[in-house]
């Protein structure tokens, strides 16, 4: 099989992933308890208020009915209208979604630097006092959740020491200073031409980004120094270093790169799910991403925010998960001869 079929071929389980999960997300928010059209207009509302209400978002309708009409608004990007905002659902997802893009770029980019640097630390004392350290560290962070940290770092450092803010994403003084071009906080502050509401940024994400990072930083230590361990073994890298390479070069150069394709996958699989993990860091630290539109959309039986939210996490899990599997082949040439039928 040739390397581009494979490519179309994981295409193709893409698109069937995303309309399995749209049927399954879309049926259960039509058989969730309660009247949406009630909820929506509130409990003064008539009967025939309400009917028209109905009648007019379509949710009257047969739910196979409901399901093409959904699809077809779908592939023209037209999520529907929310119930709670009375907004296009796109227009709330792409307010709310930048504010968790960030978070979880920034958790993922802790978890990278730590728990990369952790795990080949610790295969380079193995058995030793540094490695049973980040062991003993690994474990704590993938066992306790990470709301819980969330929670135990505002006691620490909010309330009991007072240096770092707990809640939102820039403090109240800056507000008027950044304006809104991007929804990236860190890229608007810095576009506004303020250094110190950029510093007020990174020390309102600091906080929420460790506690989402916590569990990642350490699979990828575990991942990391396993995969280390196992490929020091190998007789090239005993030959390298007969050859008199220095150590540094062998560890990063040779070592890393053979041992970095399981974490690579690990790490895409992490970044796609931090979007869903971030929801109760999110709720814990109040910060206005997508967890607090998708939180608000279930508690009021908002259906069209609902599969909006979830296909926008979905979309992005197989997105991230095809991207990683495309890298790979890049990382590692000997996975892309193998698809492409070379070996």
């Amino acid at each position: 099989m040739q390397y581009w079929q494979y490519i179309v071929r994981r295409l193709l389980g893409v698109l069937v992933s995303l309309v399995g999960l749209s049927i399954i997300i879309f049926a259960v928010s039509r058989i969730l308890p309660g009247n949406p059209a009630r909820m929506a207009l509130g409990p003064l509302a008539t009967d025939e208020q309400v009917e028209a209400f109905a009648a007019d978002m379509g949710i009257d309708q047969p739910v196979w009915m409901q399901y093409i009409q959904y699809m077809q608004g779908l592939l023209t990007g037209d999520l529907g209208m929310s119930l709670e905002t009375r907004n296009q659902v796109l227009d709330d997802i792409i307010r709310h979604l930048p504010a968790t893009i960030e978070l979880i770029t920034v958790a993922i980019s802790f978890t990278i630097v730590l728990g990369i640097g952790l795990g080949i630390l610790a295969a380079q004392h193995k058995d030793g006092h540094i490695d049973n350290a980040t062991r003993m560290l690994a474990f704590a962070t993938v066992s306790i959740p990470g709301f819980f940290l969330g929670i135990l770092f505002q006691l620490i450092f909010g309330w009991f020491l007072g240096i770092m803010p707990i809640t939102g994403r820039i403090s109240r003084e800056f507000r008027d200073e950044v304006t809104r071009e991007t929804g990236f906080m860190l890229i608007d502050t810095l576009l506004s031409g303020s250094l110190a509401a950029h510093f007020d940024a990174w020390m309102h994400i600091l906080l929420p980004a460790l506690a989402l990072s916590a569990a990642g930083i350490g699979q990828i230590m575990r991942i990391t120094r396993s995969t280390m361990i196992d490929v020091q073994r190998k007789d090239y890298i005993e030959a390298e270093r007969g050859f008199g390479l220095p150590n540094w070069l062998v560890v990063y150069k040779y070592t890393l790169k053979n041992a970095f394709v399981p974490v690579l996958t690990i790490l895409g699989l992490l970044y796609a799910s931090l979007l869903g993990n971030a929801f109760l860091i999110e709720l814990v630290f109040n910060w206005p991403g997508l967890a607090e539109y998708g939180v608000n959309a279930v508690l009021s039986n908002d259906f069209n925010a609902v599969v909006g939210v979830v296909m926008t996490i979905g979309i992005a899990f197989v997105t991230v998960n095809f991207v990683v599997d495309l890298l790979l082949g890049r990382v590692d040439p000997r996975i892309q001869l193998e698809r492409s039928g070379l070996t």
